[in-house]
């Protein structure tokens, strides 16, 4: 798939997109990312992109022309539909079932606004939706975009070394949390790893894991169950 960003910042991108996972993904051609920063489309000598709200107040808006001629060249790079993403503490909150909607898209384009935000009618024009990565407010909308296209890379096929590690992850299948993980060594002054992962029997493996999701998205976000209380058995943490 193919993602442009429109951002006062094209080189926070491009090193934000070239390591780890992302940048595997990226250097295998699972993911095609590109910058468009829209003071290359202010005119005049300062390439102005800002200007003050109406109404007073402080701080700077993002002004439309530039962002819609940057917009429109990404269009013009890719006959693919491109579907228009806002990073906004105003959106609607990120969360993995909508990660993997926009994974199966072909293309999308992400708009990091700076200062104050952008001019609202921008918004209602060109933008498909707004997203937000939660109830916060940050300098812009880079670290939201490295975030989202973060999310959205390690779902390409290919992109992970191993598939069934997507597969594990928090919030994916049933939407629990995901299970304690343990390694070398066994016995260690913090603790010792617990027997059934060294058992070799993978239904009881299988079955401590679940339970110990069931415990932890219950301890830790029980917004996330449909029912709150533990099923019998399941409560323990176990060793």
């Amino acid at each position: 798939m193919r993602i442009d960003i429109l951002t006062l910042f094209p080189e926070f991108i491009r090193q934000a997109v070239a390591f780890g996972v992302l940048g595997r993904a990226c250097e295998r051609g699972l993911v095609e990312v590109e910058a468009w920063n829209p003071r290359d489309y202010a005119e005049g000598g300062y390439r102005r992109v800002d200007d003050r709200p109406f109404g007073g107040g402080p701080g700077m808006v993002m002004m439309i022309d530039p962002l819609s001629r940057a917009l429109a060249a990404a269009r013009e790079a890719d006959a693919r539909p491109l579907h228009v993403i806002h990073l906004s503490p105003q959106g609607q909150p990120l969360t993995q079932a909508r990660v993997r909607e926009l994974a199966a898209m072909p293309r999308l384009a992400l708009v990091c606004s700076r200062y104050e935000g952008v001019d609202e009618r921008f918004i209602e024009h060109e933008v498909d939706e707004e997203i937000s990565l939660g109830d916060y407010v940050i300098s812009g909308g880079e670290l939201g975009a490295a975030v989202l296209v973060d999310a959205i890379a390690r779902l390409q096929e290919g992109a992970l070394n191993d598939a069934e590690s997507a597969v594990q992850d928090s919030f994916e299948g049933d939407g629990l949390l995901d299970c304690p993980h343990y390694t070398r060594p066994v016995d260690h002054p913090f603790g010792r790893v617990p027997d059934v992962l060294l058992s070799g029997n993978h239904a009881e493996i299988a079955r401590w894991r679940r339970a110990q999701s069931e415990a932890r998205t219950r301890e830790r976000r029980p917004d996330l169950l449909a029912d709150p209380e533990p099923s019998p058995g399941n409560a323990g943490r176990g060793g």
